[in-house]
This record gives structure tokens, sequence and C-alpha cells, in this order.
């Protein structure tokens, strides 16, 4: 997510915002600018019909009526002198449906925006190419599809040409574009224009280009073989998101002249970072970052005196950062995080960046290692600085960050007590992210700016009651929306004052020391989308004001001591993951449980739940139905109020087993999809139903009292790359359809009363024999035991005969009685000692296993000697 947020980052936004503000601008200033003109009757009609062609659902068109003047009409803008129309601003306004060719009667129109609306991927019209007064078309983000028509080649007095981020746009070739003389700004950004192989040398031949935007074109390559290229003016240059796999091309040193700005953002480029680079003196902006570029940073970045962004983040660049960087008067931004260099970064890297705003260092292995007393010559906005050494001590400096609105030093090794100051220095912050340190802190002792949105503090050593921090009369007007307290040694009830943070959004305050039963406020928390109170000692019910919270997609109660599960939880229908194991549930499992129709993860294991599973849980659709992208999951899952500064973000995760080994899952959740109710006290059938999760890729069942047969149709799950139905008491063959999961990396059906053979698979035969073991009559590879000798027993006569029942008849009563009286001399003494009972049934577990695996393999044994005997 970080990566396509940041993909053209901040001054790629001010190039789009821009112009977009300034149009805009036009509706509420126009009034002065048009005094004492009347609209021409003819082009009053042509945008009349271009109205009636459109649809226009938010009514912003309303003021376009025949009565009124046409050039006080909202973006409408006419001509002072002759009473024509000659610019449309109608871009984010809703707009759809046809475009009339009526525009073609506006003799006099020169400014035509239609940008950011939907025209439902319909070609860009063929008569555009024939409106030749345009000097500017503006069809950005419009969702027009289909081949960008040669027409529009015509348009000899085109200065400003944006089709960007129409993305089904395409070109068969680019030499229509030579009548475009008078270009100056050309966006074709997300348009397809692999065709044209020739794409540099024919927009290399405009003088007047300045701006010059291709991002995301299918590209095959920046034609590094090419030695000159000659582009006059061009002053901005975006070649950002393609796979070009090759060194940087020298021809870049023939931009020295003009170039100001340049990105070649995540194009998979390799190599060193070339000499030509440093020839744009004039450069401004410079994007390298999330590319394959190794070698150290050069010492020669310190030539570029203008610089002023400098993105060289996610590549393989090593070695130390020269103190060069440190000369750049200028730099506003540095982004060098996400790499492998080293060494030490002291005051002389920033010597003379007192104009910078924006530091990235996150994740490289580096040491921050200033003097206590050092007051930096700049004021932060974004401090990013995960994962690199900051500690042991607190950063002192940052108390002269006054402007600091951002702040991420996570796992940066802080260790020891907060000062006090720390709380109550800045007045903008909005990100806090002091995770994975060993910092000690009262809880009591936090104060937080009305500013914060985000709090991180898990996994340090945060202690006192919860109470004293959410209960505070101080802070009782946050607006924060992310409070991660998770992994610390907070202690007492959870708070009653839960209505004073209505704003959160994502609220973590696992495995602590909590007690007591969860607060009925906490319905208040109506925006909660994530609760995780796991890993406490919270008890008692889950209470119904919690049903309040509809847009909860995560619940985990996990390693708690709970009650029962409600029968309201089917009212959270936007839920996703649901984890409730190892809490001492009781009862039922809910069949309201099967309305949550986008729920991925079920985890009730290790409860003691009763009864049967319930057969519709074929309704829960996300197991069931092929994945469809949901933008909405991947915003909850990775949550961002900073469109534009994707870094400070908060990635939600949550602790699963779905191989029986718990693993972290964070990004990847939305590829799971997850039913594990092992180890609870369910009995009855597996039901055939739970068959048509053909989306399910994790299913245990294990340790239970299930019984009757495996569904037949578990085939059809062709997703599952886990079963565990150990240790239940299944019986029947194993369904032949099982040979159909190729995606099984684990099976487990031992201890159950299966037999037959074990059907044939390439997978079912590399599973381990402890994977089959405990079913008696189950026979065939993996296992020791031969289907031939199974079939031979099965197929054999009774010998004997009345008579010699009737005279060992006396021999068995006789037996009998003494096994009675044996049975229960030992087994009364196990029934009364509940130690000795457990240990005798551990060891006959074990021994049964033993003498069972033994046996088999010397029965195959003698059989395959048999055999090769009889030949």
């Amino acid at each position: 997510m970080a990566a396509s947020f940041v993909t053209l980052h901040h001054v790629l936004f001010l190039v789009w915002f821009l112009p977009i503000a300034f149009s805009l601008s036009f509706f509420f200033f126009k009034a002065e600018s048009i005094s004492n003109v009347s609209c021409n009757e003819k082009d009053k009609q042509a945008l009349l019909t271009l109205k009636h062609g459109l649809t226009d659902q938010e009514h912003v068109l309303s003021s376009w009526s025949d009565h009124k003047d046409c050039c006080i009409w909202d973006g409408v803008f006419c001509d002072k002198k002759i009473g024509r129309v000659s610019e449309l601003h109608l871009n984010y306004l809703t707009l759809g449906g046809e475009i009339s060719g009526s525009l073609l009667q506006l003799e006099h129109l020169n400014y035509l925006d239609l940008s950011r609306n939907d025209f439902n991927c319909t070609p860009i019209p063929t008569f555009l190419g024939s409106m030749i007064s345009l000097t500017h078309l503006n069809l950005f983000g419009a969702n027009f599809c289909g081949l960008v028509s040669h027409q529009l080649g015509n348009l000899s007095s085109l200065r400003y040409l944006s089709l960007g981020n129409n993305s089904d746009l395409y070109v068969d070739n680019l030499r229509w574009m030579s009548g475009l003389s008078a270009i100056q700004f050309l966006d074709l950004g997300d348009a397809d224009l692999h065709r044209e192989v020739d794409w540099l040398q024919i927009m290399s031949k405009f003088p007047s280009l300045s701006d010059l935007y291709l991002y995301n074109c299918q590209l095959d390559s920046l034609n590094p073989s090419l030695g000159f290229i000659n582009f006059t003016s061009l002053g901005v240059l975006d070649l950002s998101g393609y796979h070009f796999n090759h060194e940087i091309p020298n021809w870049f040193s023939n931009l020295s002249t003009s170039l100001l700005w340049l990105s070649l953002y995540n194009n998979s480029l390799k190599g060193n970072i070339p000499p030509s680079i440093f020839n744009l003196e004039k450069l401004e902006y410079l994007d390298l970052g999330r590319n394959s570029l190794n070698g150290s940073i050069p010492s020669s970045f310190g030539n570029l005196s203008h610089i002023r962004s400098l993105y060289l983040d996610q590549n393989q660049m090593n070695g130390t950062i020269p103190k060069s960087l440190g000369l750049l008067s200028k730099l506003e931004t540095l982004y060098v995080g996400k790499n492998s260099l080293t060494g030490t970064i002291d005051e002389g890297h920033f010597r003379k960046l007192s104009k910078l705003k924006d530091l990235y260092m996150s994740e490289a292995p580096l040491f921050f290692n200033v003097n206590s007393n050092w007051v930096p010559p700049f004021q932060l906005c974004y401090a990013y600085m995960s994962s690199i050494k900051i500690g042991p001590n607190f950063p002192s400096w940052l108390q002269s960050q006054r402007s600091l609105n951002i702040l991420d030093m996570s796992m940066s090794g802080i260790s020891g007590k907060a000062p006090v100051w720390f709380w109550n220095w800045t007045s903008n912050i909005t990100f806090i992210n002091l995770s994975n340190n060993h910092i000690e802190c009262d809880v009591s002792d936090i104060f937080l700016s009305s500013t914060v949105k985000v709090l991180n503090i898990a996994n340090n050593s945060f202690y006192g009651p919860i109470s004293s921090f959410l209960c505070q009369k101080k802070i009782r007007k946050n607006k924060l929306e992310v409070l991660d307290a998770s992994n610390n040694l907070l202690s007492g009830e959870l708070s009653h004052c839960w209505k004073y943070w209505q704003s959160l959004i994502h609220l973590n305050l696992g495995s602590n020391n909590l007690v007591g039963g969860i607060s009925y406020s906490m319905g208040a928390l109506v925006n909660l989308q994530s609760l995780r109170l796991q890993n406490n000692s919270i008890y008692g019910d889950i209470p119904s004001s919690l049903k309040k919270c509809s847009n909860l997609r995560l619940i985990d109660m996990g390693d708690n001591h709970l009650s029962i599960i409600p029968l309201w939880i089917g009212e959270i229908t936007n839920l996703i993951v649901l984890r409730l194991r190892s809490s001492d549930f009781k009862g039922y499992i809910p069949r309201q449980i099967c309305q949550l129709s986008s729920l991925r993860v079920l985890d009730l294991a290790n409860n003691s739940l009763s009864g049967s599973i319930p057969n519709c849980l074929k309704n829960i659709s996300a197991m069931a139905l092929p994945e469809s992208y949901d933008i909405s999951f991947s915003y909850f899952m990775s949550y961002s109020s900073f469109y534009f500064y994707a870094y400070a973000s908060y990635v939600e995760n949550v602790q699963l087993a779905p191989k029986g080994k718990e693993m972290e899952y964070k990004e990847n959740l939305k590829l799971l999809r997850l039913i594990d109710l092992s180890s609870n006290n369910l009995s009855g059938s597996i039901p055939t139903e739970i068959s048509d999760l053909f989306e399910l890729r994790f299913l245990n069942l294990s340790r239970n009292h299930l019984m009757g047969k495996i569904p037949e149709k578990i085939g059809s799950m062709k997703e599952l790359e886990s079963v565990d139905l150990s240790r239940n008491h299944l019986s029947g063959e194993i369904p032949p359809s099982i040979s159909n999961l190729t995606f099984l990396s684990l099976l487990d059906l031992s201890y159950n009363n299966l037999s037959g053979r074990i059907p044939s698979s390439t997978q079912l035969q590399s599973f381990d024999a402890l994977r089959y073991i405990g079913n008696p009559q189950l026979c065939g590879d993996p296992l020791p035991k031969s289907c031939a000798i199974e079939e031979q027993s099965l197929n054999k006569s009774p010998i004997g005969s009345v008579e010699d029942d009737f005279e060992n008849s006396s021999f068995y009563i006789g037996m009998g009685v003494g096994f009675a009286t044996g049975f229960w001399a030992i087994c009364g003494a196990l029934f009364f000692n509940r130690t000795w009972r457990h240990a005798y049934f551990r060891f006959a577990d074990e021994i049964k296993d033993w003498i069972y695996v033994t046996t088999m393999i010397k029965m195959n044994l003698l059989e395959k000697l048999r055999v090769c005997l009889s030949k």
C-alpha cells in the first residue's frame, strides 16, 4: 500500500491539484470577471444540448437554464469583449453520459476541462480533434477507454493535453502527435504506449515541451543505447512505474540545461547511480526510489545545489551516507530508508539542512549518534526513523522539533523512562509510533494533544491501571483513531470512560494484565473496526452493547475467561476475523455465526463448546465464493489517515495457528480462509454442507467427539492447504475425492476409526505414517500395513464346531469370573486415584502406539518374505 501511495510523491500531487484548485476558484470569483457580458444565443443552445446528453446526478448544472445568461452559469466563462464562450471548467462534477458534438458550435472555446468525471469507459470523442481553437484539453481521470483518436493531432494550437489516469486507453502509434507543434504540457500516464517503439525520439521533437508525464505506460525500456536525446525545453519528466531492468541511461546528461523535476520511481533499474545524473545542476526534485540500484550513495550529490526533494529509498544501496548531503542547503525532503546503508549518522550529516522537513531513514542498519545537547538546524514535520539505532537514551533533540506531525521511532533501541516533556512538547503531532522498544512509563503521565490520531506504544514497559489513562479529564477531547498498547504491563479493570474515545477505529489492549469484565460503555465506540483484548484475564459475558459497533471487522478476545458466544454476534455483519480461542467458552456454537457472510477467519479452538457444528456454515460467502477485490478491506488492514504519507500507517495483525503453529498475519491476512474448531467437545457428524466452502484454505476440527464419515465431496474444496480431523471418532473410508486436493500440505486423520485403503495421490502418500496412525482398519501407503493382509483377514472362514464350543464353555465361564475379579482390583484403584489414572492411560497410549507400529512393520516384512518364498 505504501508503494502505491507514494508512487509520484508529493510534488506530483501539487502538479495535479493546483490546476484543479485554480479551476474551481473560478466558480467563486467569476462574478467579478464577467460584468456586463451577455451570452451568445448560439453558444447557449450548444451548451443546453451538451447538458441534455450528460448525466448530472449531483445537479451541479442546475444553473444551466434557458432563461439565464449562460456567461453566469457555473463552469462557463466568456470572452468579455465579444460575449462568446471561451472556457468550460467542468472538472470534479461527477458527470457522465454522452459528450455532445454541439461543442463544435462553440467556435471560440479554447479551454475544455472534463477531468475527474466518469464517462463509463467510452472512447474519447473524435470530434474533439476538430475544435481547432483549443489550447487546453484536460480529460484526466475521466474514465475514457479505447484507442486515443489520431484526430487529436489536428489541434495545432494545443498547449496543454492531459489524458492521464485513464487506465484503459491505448495508442497504436504516436506519429499523429507531430501536428501538436505548440504542445507544452503532455500527460499520457496510464495509457498503453508499448506499441510505439520510437516514443522517445518522437517526444524529443517538440521544441516547446516543458512537462512530460509518461508514468505506467507499459514501455519496454528507456532506450539506454541512445547516446543523445534533444529535449530543448523539458523541465519535468515522469517515467515511473516500469520493469526496465537495465541501468540508468547516459542520455539524461543532455537535459542538464532545463530539467528541474525527474521521477524514475519503481522501474526495476539496476547498477550504480551514473555520473550523468549529477550533470543536472538545476534539478530540484529527483526520485530514484523503489528500484534495484546498488553501490554507495555518491558524494557528488553535494553538487546538486538546487535540490529540494531527494528520494533514494527502497533500493539495494550500501556503504555510508556521505556528509556531502549535509551541504544541500535547499533540501526539504530526504528519503534514504529501506536500503543496506551502514555506519553512523552524526551532526555533520545535517550541517546546512536548515530547510529539512521530511526525513525517512527507516529500515536501514544505521546508528543515529548525536550529542545529548544537539539542537538540529531544521524543524521536521515528518520523522520516519524506525528500525535504526537511536537509543539507549531517549532522543532529547526531539524537544526542539515544534512542528513535528509524524514521529516513527519504533524498534530503535530506546530504553528507560520516557521524559515528562515528551507528552506535551508539540501541539501539531498526529502520529506517534514508539512500539517495540524498552520504554518505561506510567500511563497516567501520558498527555495527548487533541491532534493525535495514532498512538502505538506496543511492546514496551508501560505500566499502571488502564483507567488512569482513559479517564483523564485533560484528554477527554481527544481525536484518537488508533490506540495500540498491547504487550505492556497495564493492569486493572477495563475503563467505563469509553464515551470519551468515540473516534477510535483500532483498539488493541492485548497481552497485558487486565482483569474484570468488559464494560458495557464500550458500546459507545461506534466507529470501531478492530477490537483486540486477547491474552488478559478478562472474564464474564460479552456485553450486548457491542452490537452497536456495527463497523467491527476484527474481534480478538482469545486467551481470556469468558462465558458463552452471544447470539447477537450475527448482527456484526461486517466481521472478517473472529478469534475467540482459549477463552473458556461453553455452550453451543450459535447458528447466527452463519450470518457473517464476510467472515474469513473463524477461530473458536481450545474452548469447551459442545453440540454439533452448524450445517449453515456454507452461508459464509467469503469462504465459499471466489475473492473479489475489496478496497475497504485493504484500508481496514492498513490504516492511514495520511494519503500521501503512507509510511505513517498502522498495519493490523492477528496471531493464528492454521497448521497448529502460531503465526502472525498482517497484509497476508487477506489471503487467509480458516475455520478452527479444534479442542472442544463438539459431537455429531461433520456437516456435508461444509464441502460448499470452496475457498476455505485451512480446516481444523481435531480433538473433538465427531462421528460419522468424512464428507464425500471434500475433494471439491480445492483450495484446502491444511486439514486436521485427528482424535475424533470418524469412521468409514477416506473419500476418494480427497485425492483432488493438490494444494494440501498438511493432512492429519490419526486416531479415528477409519477403515479401508488410503486413496492414492502424490500428496496423500507423501505424509508421514503418524498422520494416519490410530485407525486399526486403515491400510496402504504410507502405513506399514498392507491392504492385501487386511483383505485376507476379512475373507477367512471361521474354524471349529459347536461341540468344541460346548466343551470349552465351562472354561470361558471360569475365565469370566476371574476377569471380573482382576478387573475391579486394578480398575477400582485407577478409578479412585486421579494421578494413577492419568499416568496409566498415558503409559497405555504410548505402549499401544509402539505395539501397533512395530507389529505392522513385522507383519508387512513377513508377508513380503512369504510371497518371496512362494516364488
